[in-house]
């Protein structure tokens, strides 16, 4: 055997061009800008994962879960044989920092359910309602995981195959209801357009967002065949395939089910709609999908003289970008460098937060993501630069920027420990202020005009956010006195939200957004009478991406009000001049039942009946008392998370002879998934020719590191024919090269488009050869030692065979 050394020297590469690397994906990076003390704490049915300044808001989430876990369990006649692991994150900021889940995480991205371990990984949202929310509906996922990964029965339940409608759906339903103000917005556009879709529709294609669809599918389901129908049509599904699941579970094919739920969806929404505007005539339609080239026009905010407009929008095609606008053309005026090679920051906040322009309209501020946290942008106009960036120790992650009317200070939420505050910034000094400090959420502030007074939508006061029971309010205005941090509650309507507060130019007004009737409109408040007046009286509605997103803004000196409008499966804005936005009268003595259909899934008959309904309604039952925890360290232990399914072969004869072949890979990570190894072996011959590898990657911290060490075998032969010592010989050559490596990797990311990376290994390259040589005889081949064991020196030499 002979061998040859290599030394492979360390490179080291600084480049705005990220290079491929086992420590990263191509393209962008994934920075760990933080470093988090985990600790964790079980319960009854899982172990939660947190940081010390997240604890307070995690115990109360941990109630959540286990009140789901009751909830859930009786509605899939299932329980848990295991704790299920539960990883939250203070904030989305810091969740989108996350090992636990591969490759990029999107602000549209509310939490993930992993199959390998079978955690939950999310972020607390700020608002506890919010939080429950998407913990019910991740946890709607465990149980799916459950059942179908389990030994019992994963042999022959395709969980692979089930359509994501009816994954995501039955999510959302079995966490949120059949009483759906946003999903209910989506059918009424669909309906208006007669685009409602099959269940074929949703299962084959990708043209119909499956959470909202498939919630509205299976609330039919639920209200006409019984919740329980729900759960079982999932079961059914994975083991004979979606449309005999219909036939087994239903006794109705797939084909009816859809024609009976298109019918529903227009008998329900199209007699609400006829004395309503319809979404073309909202205004004067300032942007659409046929103006920017995409669907999502966001979050518009109209600058103090009603000149112009600035917004958020998917134009760029690969990232959304802040925009510029006239308000009455919509041509783009100015827009942001592209967010994908700014240098300042990673993204713009845009799922729940909308920018604000400074008095005398010169800058505009907003909230970015960079270094792991959010930030305050201030954009100059003129310049076409970002002049300032101000973070706030404490509260990496804040929304909704509010300059004041003196141009002194702003005004943010901001989310500390899981838990959203009111926070007032000093431009001048840098100091920040807060102004609420407790469970209570405060968001989307906005000032009076005279600097006295700060309007919030939060979860507080009667009829409030209950923490003891864990039973929440609906979303409401606050009026937040800047001096002395009193606070009042305004909620003028019993039911639905309030949100998105706006002042008048005069102070006397307070316009917002609620869905009082399951339409989501724009009305105003005379904050001195209390009376109310409706400006906008829409088919569809006015939203945001989200339920709570931002989507309406008032100039300060002239009225001028801008809104985005869904419709036609997009986001449109329009524009009301001041005297449009002055409203007809209100009465407060509506029939609530019959002012709620709108916003009610059908069957409509159904909404206060079933097992979801009655334990949306319950607070109480399944969750467990207020109680001390025992926590403990994170250890960051290795676990099996799969085997590779291992393969066997068996091999006789041929050039390469008797042999055996096959392999098997192992791969472990710890709980956060910080730590990464995996083992790979195998076979393909002899003894001389197994193999293996390992590969082991950190990617705790900011700096990753990593290396990987290998034996790798290489076989092939060849047949030739030759004369030794005068005898023609059949000559089989078999050469091994062996491939030893070792290698260490490095890198640094200093933001999501730049790293620096260094790596370095050592590699051995070893050769083996075999010769067999044969000459035939009258009795086949033979090796020389057979000849000689038989004693056949006298066989004729040319039959004879001899092997040197």
């Amino acid at each position: 055997m002979k061998t040859l050394p290599i030394l492979v020297a360390a490179v080291i590469a600084l480049s705005g061009t990220v290079l491929p690397a086992k420590a990263q994906t191509f393209g962008r990076n994934k920075v760990q800008y933080d470093s988090f003390d985990f600790r964790s704490f079980e319960t009854a049915h899982f172990e939660f994962f947190y940081y010390p300044e997240e604890k307070v808001a995690v115990e109360d989430a941990a109630r959540m879960g286990e009140r789901w876990y009751r909830r859930h369990s009786r509605t899939f006649l299932r329980e848990f044989h295991e704790k299920k692991p539960i990883i939250l994150y203070a904030n989305d900021a810091d969740f989108q920092q996350t090992n636990v889940i591969g490759g990029f995480i999107g602000q549209g991205t509310g939490g993930v359910t992993e199959s390998l371990k079978e955690r939950v990984v999310m972020p607390l949202t700020g608002i506890y309602s919010e939080t429950d929310h998407v913990l019910g509906h991740e946890l709607v996922h465990s149980f799916q995981y459950d059942i179908g990964l389990s030994r019992q029965d994963s042999s022959r339940f395709a969980l692979q195959l089930l359509p994501l409608w009816l994954i995501e759906g039955m999510a959302e339903y079995l966490s949120v209801g059949r009483e759906d103000v946003h999903t209910a917005m989506w059918m009424r556009d669909a309906a208006l357009r007669d685009d409602l879709p099959t269940v074929e529709d949703l299962t084959r294609g990708t043209k119909y967002f499956p959470y909202r669809y498939g919630q509205a599918y299976l609330a039919y389901v639920g209200g006409k065949y019984g919740d329980a129908a729900v759960t079982n049509l999932f079961k059914m599904s994975g083991r004979t395939g979606l449309d005999s699941a219909f036939v087994y579970t239903l006794g109705i094919t797939a084909d009816s089910l859809s024609t009976e739920w298109a019918a529903a969806i227009k008998n329900s929404y199209l007699p609400l709609m006829d004395d309503r505007t319809h979404p073309d005539s909202a205004g004067h339609r300032v942007l659409a999908d046929n103006v920017s080239g995409g669907n999502l026009n966001l979050s518009p905010s109209v600058s103090p003289d009603g000149q112009y407009v600035a917004y958020l929008s998917e134009r760029d095609v690969f990232n959304i970008n802040l925009f510029i606008a006239d308000a009455q053309t919509g041509k783009t005026i100015r827009k942001l460098h592209a967010t994908n090679t700014n240098p300042h920051f990673d993204n713009i906040r845009f799922i729940n937060s909308a920018g604000s322009w400074s008095p005398d309209g010169k800058k505009f501020a907003f909230i970015t993501f960079a270094q792991g946290d959010n930030e305050i942008s201030i954009w100059d106009l003129d310049s076409g630069n970002i002049e300032r960036r101000v973070s706030v120790e404490g509260v990496s992650a804040m929304s909704n920027p509010a300059w004041s009317p003196n141009g002194q200070s702003i005004a943010f939420s901001g989310i500390d420990g899981g838990r959203s505050d009111l926070y007032v910034l000093d431009l001048q000094s840098g100091s920040v202020r807060q102004l609420t400090d407790d469970r209570y959420a405060d968001l989307q502030p906005a000032w009076s005009p005279d600097g006295q007074t700060i309007a919030v939508v939060s979860d507080r006061g009667p009829g409030g956010t209950d923490f003891e029971s864990l039973s929440y309010g609906k979303p409401r205005l606050a009026l937040v006195d800047v001096e002395s941090g009193t606070i009042q509650t305004i909620r003028p309507f019993s039911r639905g939200k309030h949100i998105n507060p706006r002042f008048s130019p005069d102070g006397r007004s307070l316009y917002f957004i609620a869905d009082r009737d399951g339409f989501a409109d724009i009305y105003r408040l005379m904050l001195d009478t209390e009376e109310v007046f409706r400006v906008t009286r829409l088919k569809t509605g006015v939203s945001g991406i989200t339920a709570l997103s931002p989507a309406m803004s008032v100039a300060a000196q002239n009225g001028r009000m801008m809104y985005s409008v869904y419709s036609n499966g997009s986001y449109t804005v329009f524009g009301l001049d001041a005297d449009e936005t002055v409203g007809t009268p209100v009465s407060r003595a509506q029939d609530k039942e019959k002012s709620a259909r709108a916003g009610i899934l059908p069957p409509q008959s159904a909404i206060n009946e079933g097992l979801v309904a009655n334990y949306l309604d319950d607070p109480l039952t399944g969750l467990p008392p207020v109680e001390e925890v025992e926590e403990r360290d994170y250890t960051g232990r290795l676990r099996l998370d799969y085997v590779a399914p291992p393969s066997m072969g068996v091999s006789v004869g041929g050039i390469y002879g008797s042999g055996v072949a096959g392999g098997v890979g192992f791969y472990f990570s710890d709980m956060l998934g910080n730590k990464n190894l995996s083992v790979l072996a195998r076979a393909n011959g002899t003894f001389k020719d197994i193999g293996g590898a390992a590969i082991f990657m950190n990617r705790g911290n900011r700096f990753n590191y990593g290396g990987a060490v290998s034996h790798i075998p290489l076989l092939y032969g060849g047949v030739g024919l030759g004369y030794v010592n005068g005898y023609l010989v059949r000559q089989n050559q078999l050469t091994r090269i062996f491939v030893d490596q070792a290698v260490a990797i490095g890198s640094y990311p200093f933001s999501t488009t730049r790293r620096f990376e260094v790596f370095g290994g050592f590699t051995r390259y070893a050769f083996d050869i075999e010769i067999h040589q044969y000459v035939p005889t009258v009795y086949g081949y033979y090796s020389l030692q057979r000849l000689q064991a038989d004693k056949c020196s006298d066989l004729d030499p040319v039959t004879a065979t001899q092997t040197i």
